[in-house]
């Protein structure tokens, strides 16, 4: 079993499931006491909001590379950056290491692709939605790409940051997120990415008509057979 490092801190409230669901599922794979072999090192998300909304990606990119090499020093095998949105750096955190790192949009898109649909919505911060440095794989990955209209993805983007990542979870949030997706939907969304690893504890497979894909599981998934993988 291979170690995983996990870059996490953005926000917490989601690294905590990714931590609960890679040890569910090596449970799941190999039984008994197992549970995954990992090593996290975990920013102060405050830290990089303030390089986000300011633009700072290379700084913001900076200390999540000092990140990763800190876990490759710790023993870390393979890496996996618990955001979608710092995936905007995702090069700048790879080329500071020599482990791979386990990008979150192509284990998503391969998980699409899998259950044969190409059009799909996407439902992220608007960083996500709105920079190529998502969409633009999903699209290298073959999928037909659809996001929110403007005042939606203001909605969207609200309720992760002011909501989601304090782990406020609002019924009413729940609500606006269904009314989006099903928008979405609507102009011929024939799936929804769940495109921001918080938003996987507001909605779900029940808030929508078409399928969804919670990147943060797709993500841990791909991680676990990967770090059971035969060399």
């Amino acid at each position: 079993m291979k170690t995983l490092g996990l870059i996490g801190g953005m926000s917490w409230e989601s690294t905590a499931e990714y931590y609960r669901t890679l040890n569910e599922l090596t449970r799941a794979r190999l039984g008994g006491l197992h549970s995954a072999r990992l090593v996290l090192h975990s920013v102060d998300f405050a830290d990089i909001e303030q390089l986000q909304a300011a633009g700072r990606w290379e700084e913001a990119g900076a200390v999540l590379a000092d990140a990763a090499r800190s876990l490759e020093a710790a023993g870390a095998e393979l890496l996996l950056i618990c955001t979608n949105t710092m995936h905007k750096v995702a090069d700048q955190v790879a080329a500071a290491v020599t482990v791979p790192l386990l990008h979150l949009a192509d284990a998503t898109a391969d998980a699409v692709r899998a259950a044969g649909l190409r059009r799909i919505g996407l439902l992220g911060t608007a960083f996500t939605m709105e920079q190529d440095f998502y969409r633009g794989r999903l699209a290298s990955g073959g999928l037909d790409v659809l996001v929110p209209d403007a005042e939606s993805r203001a909605l969207v983007h609200r309720v992760i940051y002011e909501e989601l990542c304090v782990g406020v979870v609002r019924e009413e949030a729940r609500t606006a997120y269904r009314q989006v997706i099903q928008e979405l939907v609507a102009a011929g969304a024939e799936g929804i990415v769940l495109g921001c690893t918080e938003i996987e504890l507001l909605v779900g497979p029940g808030d929508s008509p078409v399928p969804v894909f919670p990147t943060a599981r797709l993500h841990a998934e791909a991680a676990v057979s990967a770090a059971l993988a035969e060399d």
